[in-house]
Parts: C-alpha cells; sequence; structure tokens
C-alpha cells in the first residue's frame, strides 16, 4: 500500500510537470480545425462562428478511428463516428429503448422468428441514393463472408445461417437476410431473441450502399468517398489528426438535428485535451485521474453509467500463463479497490466479477448481485497458487513476464499499478510495454502478446454478450483458451427459450471464467465528461453509442 501511495504522489508530480509541457499549443486557439470553407480567408475563419452563427461542437475521438467500415471498425473510437454518420434500422432514443430509424416499423412473426422491416420512405444516403432493404441485405452478408474478417460477425449468429457461413461451413444463400423488394427486409432467426432489436442498433448492423461498394470498395476510406445515412456527413478526415462532421440535409429527420458542424480532435493524452478544454478548443472532456478530486463534484460535470469492463488477457499459449494456478495468483495479487479509488479515480466500481451490474434478471434481480464476487485481493492465496503453480510446472523461478497496453496515461498508470502489486505480494518482475492501437490490436488478436490489456464495452443489452466473447475462435477471444464446456454453456445461455434457465446457464459461464482466469477483471466503466456551458442533448446509453442526433450548442 505504502508502494501505491508513492506511485499516485509520483504522478501528481508528473502531472504538474506534464502541465507545463505536454503541448506547447495547449491552450491557444487552434490554427485551422476544418470549421470552415477552405475557400475562406484567415480572417473569415476566425470569426466564422459569429459571422455566420453556425453551430460547431468541438470534440475529441482520442485516436484515429480503426476503420469507419461498420463491418471491420469494431470498437469505440470507430463506433462514436460511425454512430453519428450512418444509422441502422433501429436507434435508441433518449429512454436507451431502440425506436423505429431507418426502419419505419416492423412485424414480429408469433413463433419470435421472422422480422419483416419497412425502410421508411424518404431515407436517403448522403449523395442522395435511397437508402433500399438490399443495402442491409449487402452490408451483413459482406459482414459475415469469411474473407471480411470480421470482428463483428460473431453478433449476427442469432440470424439462421450466418454462423455457419461466417465458418465458410455454409452458403451466402442460406443466410436468412432477404430483400423482399425495396423496402421490406426480410430476418429469420434461429431462435426467439428478446434483445435482437436493440442488437441492430450496433454499428455493425448498420447498411452499405451497395451500388457505391460496388464501384469503389475502398469508399469509407476517405472523406471524399464516404457516403453515410445518418444525422451527419463526413466532409473532412486528416488521418491521425481530425475530422469534421456537417449536418446531413438528406437524412430523412434532419429538422431534428441542430449542429451545423461536428469537429473532432485526436488528442490520447488526458492534460493535454484537459488544457484544451480549458482554452475552449474542446467542449467536452474527460477529467484527468490527477483531478478527479478537484473536479469530480463541480456543475458541468456529467457523470452516467456505462457498460463495459477493463481487464487484462492471460495467453494461455506462452509460458508462464499455460498454467491455470499461476493466472490465478496473478488476479488475486491485484487490489482493485486501489486502482479504482487511487488510480483510475472518476468514481470508477472496481471489478469483482465480469459481468458489470445493470443487468436485470427474469427474477427481478441484478446479475452482479446473484453470482457476487468471484475474484478479489488475497495476497495470502495469491502466494500460495503462485508456489503450486511453479511446482506444477518445475520452475525455480518464472519465465519472463511482459505487459502489454495500448498507448495512453490512464492506461499506464494502471499498468505501472499492476506492476507493483506483482512485485510486492508475489515478488514477480514484470515489464511494461505500450503499443499504438492498430498495432496492439492486431498483435493481440494473433495472440503474440503474452500478458495484455482490454476494455470491453457492451454491443447490446444482455449478459451473454460479453460472455459469448470468449468460445472457442471467437475473435474477441485473444487468448488461445478453448473449453467445450464453456462453448456449450454459451450456446444455451444464446437459444434456451426459457428464460430463468438461460440466465442460469450465463451465470455458470461466468464462475467458469472465473475458475480458468485466462481473464482478469480490474474495473467497471462508467461515463464521466465535463462539459462546456451551452453544450446540451449528447446521448450517452449505458449500453449503446455516442449520439449527437440532438446535440445542441449555444
Amino acid at each position: 500500500m505504502r508502494k501505491l501511495l508513492l506511485f499516485c504522489f509520483t504522478l501528481l508530480v508528473a502531472f504538474v510537470l506534464a502541465a507545463c509541457t505536454a503541448n506547447e499549443d495547449a491552450g491557444k486557439e487552434p490554427e485551422d480545425k476544418g470549421e470552415t470553407n477552405t475557400s475562406e480567408t484567415d480572417d473569415n475563419k476566425a470569426t466564422e462562428k459569429e459571422d455566420v452563427g453556425e453551430k460547431v461542437l468541438q470534440l475529441n475521438n482520442g485516436t484515429e478511428p480503426k476503420s469507419l467500415d461498420p463491418s471491420i471498425g469494431f470498437d469505440q473510437v470507430s463506433w462514436d463516428p460511425l454512430n453519428n454518420l450512418m444509422e441502422g434500422l433501429t436507434r435508441l432514443d433518449e429512454q436507451h429503448v431502440p425506436k423505429e430509424a431507418t426502419a419505419s416499423e416492423w412485424e414480429i412473426s408469433d413463433d419470435g422468428l421472422t422480422y419483416t422491416f419497412t425502410i421508411r420512405d424518404g431515407a436517403k444516403w448522403s449523395n442522395g441514393d435511397p437508402v433500399v432493404a438490399e443495402d442491409f441485405e449487402f452490408a451483413w452478408k459482406y459482414m459475415l463472408d469469411p474473407n471480411t474478417q470480421s470482428e463483428a460477425a460473431f453478433l449476427a449468429y442469432f440470424i439462421e445461417g450466418a454462423e455457419a457461413y461466417n465458418a465458410g461451413e455454409g452458403s451466402e444463400d442460406d443466410v436468412k437476410v432477404t430483400a423482399v423488394d425495396e423496402q421490406t427486409l426480410e430476418v429469420v432467426l434461429t431462435a426467439p431473441t428478446g434483445f435482437f432489436l436493440d442488437l441492430l442498433t450496433n454499428p455493425a448492423f448498420f447498411p452499405i450502399n451497395h451500388k457505391v461498394a460496388a464501384e469503389n470498395p475502398d469508399w469509407h476510406t476517405e472523406a471524399e468517398t464516404f457516403v453515410g445515412n445518418g444525422p451527419f456527413k463526413l466532409v473532412e478526415w486528416k488521418h491521425d489528426e481530425e475530422m469534421l462532421f456537417e449536418k446531413n440535409e438528406q437524412y430523412w429527420d434532419a429538422d431534428a438535428v441542430k449542429l451545423d458542424k461536428v469537429h473532432f480532435a485526436m488528442v490520447n493524452e488526458s492534460n493535454t485535451q484537459y488544457s484544451m478544454f480549458q482554452s475552449g478548443e474542446l467542449d467536452t472532456a474527460s477529467i484527468p485521474a490527477e483531478l478527479s478530486d478537484e473536479l469530480i463534484d463541480g456543475d458541468n460535470v456529467y457523470i452516467g453509467e456505462q457498460g463495459g469492463l477493463e481487464f487484462y488477457r492471460f495467453n494461455v499459449e506462452m509460458e508462464p500463463f499455460q498454467n491455470k494456478k499461476i493466472r490465478q495468483a496473478f488476479a488475486y495479487a491485484v487490489n482493485r479497490e486501489d486502482i479504482a479509488k487511487y488510480v483510475v479515480k472518476n468514481g470508477v466500481e472496481p471489478a469483482y466479477g465480469f459481468i458489470n451490474p445493470g443487468f436485470t434478471g427474469p427474477d427481478g434481480k441484478d446479475f452482479r448481485d446473484v453470482n457476487g464476487d468471484l475474484v478479489t485481493f488475497d495476497a495470502d492465496k495469491a502466494k500460495q497458487l503462485l508456489e503450486e503453480g511453479m511446482k506444477e510446472e518445475g520452475y525455480d523461478e518464472l519465465p519472463e513476464i511482459t505487459l502489454s497496453y495500448n498507448t495512453s496515461d490512464s492506461n499506464k498508470a494502471v499498468a505501472e499499478a499492476l506492476q507493483d502489486m506483482f512485485h510486492e505480494t508475489l515478488d514477480v518482475e514484470v515489464t511494461l510495454e505500450n503499443q499504438e492501437w492498430g498495432v496492439f490490436s492486431e498483435a493481440q488478436k494473433d495472440l503474440e502478446l503474452q500478458f495484455s490489456r482490454s476494455s470491453f464495452i457492451n454491443d447490446y443489452n444482455d449478459p451473454v454478450n460479453f460472455l459469448e466473447s470468449f468460445i472457442t475462435d471467437s475473435y474477441m477471444n485473444r487468448t488461445g483458451y478453448s473449453s467445450k464446456e464453456y462453448d456449450e454453456l454459451i450456446a444455451h445461455g444464446k437459444t434456451e427459450a426459457d428464460e430463468a434457465k438461460r440466465w442460469d446457464y450465463l451465470f455458470e459461464a461466468e464462475k467458469m471464467l472465473a475458475e480458468e482466469m485466462f481473464i482478469m477483471p480490474i474495473r467497471y466503466y462508467n461515463t464521466v465528461v465535463l462539459e462546456a456551458d451551452g453544450v446540451t442533448g449528447i446521448l450517452r446509453h449505458p449500453v449503446g453509442y455516442f449520439d449527437l442526433k440532438y446535440a445542441d450548442k449555444n
């Protein structure tokens, strides 16, 4: 504990120094944030908002999106832009409930298996093309095509024929997604799925203009070629630097959109983006952990729930983590309460299980309350498990261990706290390495990392969403772990018609995660955001995506 407090003090000193040196441009007006047409003079740019009266929201996306192809951009930094440039059949409303969007209505068969959606009159792409049912059929089958290698494809396995096609064991024609005519889309499920309309709000189920994609498969890579059907359109994209959106006048509900433009910076350093917020260069910002105690109770702070988990993956194909007891030892050596309270701060909760609070079962009880605490800090147990595991493997000392994380000051702080805890509790030296997101993500997926940071933001409102990520051969597994027993629990957890029985399977699956410990929970997510005066209407869903459709700036 003494070392952790020393670490926190060091972090505070580092912040004070960083505030002076992190970014020599911080606090200045941006030279050119793409807020005006390129034909305007510099003087016009400087006074554009006042002269023209445009409402320009200044936001930070953190980093470059992985992709604006909705089948490939399967991460938060892609979802936020995509959810405002595009739209699916349904969209979450202010009460976080899926409502009509590109679909004006739907019918569900008596057996709960067949959904028939009607594409609304007036739904258009940003280039003026009508949105048709074939755009959805094309997009979903493209996502499921094994050659696409979409990490999101598993979300569509509720559709008949989808899993077999994605696994290379079936044909595209067997996938029961059919454009009956231009305005009618029919979808057949393998089993009744009560959260299917919620699932369809995920960007993975957004349509793709099939005519545009046929002419240019790289349509999504540049602003000049990007075509969307959402509230905003992409007009500028300086890769790894910034994006500029404008209100999409072709959008069917354009009258509801109040903003004229949205500018996204890409600043992946919390103190820098906070300085930009202070100087008016950003309208929203996260709170640096060092300033949490000072700022968290301010009037301009939004605090809300967010379904998700920060966790670490053990690669079971690399020594020493092929041994379950060694994995368990590392997990029990972590004081999650200290990490939440002293390192991450901002009111986050430590994670003693894998499923975040907020999922209500058929008995009215919260999933987390029923399954309880599955992994806690227990130094004596950690030491014992490490000793037993090393004996089983014949180790006199552990092989070298490297903990990897994607570049971010917050991720670094957590990694350093873990490094200290492993040394203090287990007397194990762990080396830290950081990688930029794109490199890190690919290395983790290819099982090149021994012990690595991960995060999960729920894709839809059901506990099976997280749990299904760790079945054999899932794109999201990234641990090398495989269990027929676990796979069967998840299969039942997705298809069992009796909800009480279905949840029992999910309870058992989470307990198995804790027993096998090939992933290690750290803390649950929440949403803590500073908002400038006059910013209203930004929707931040507990399970869902950042939505600017109703945002305003006065």
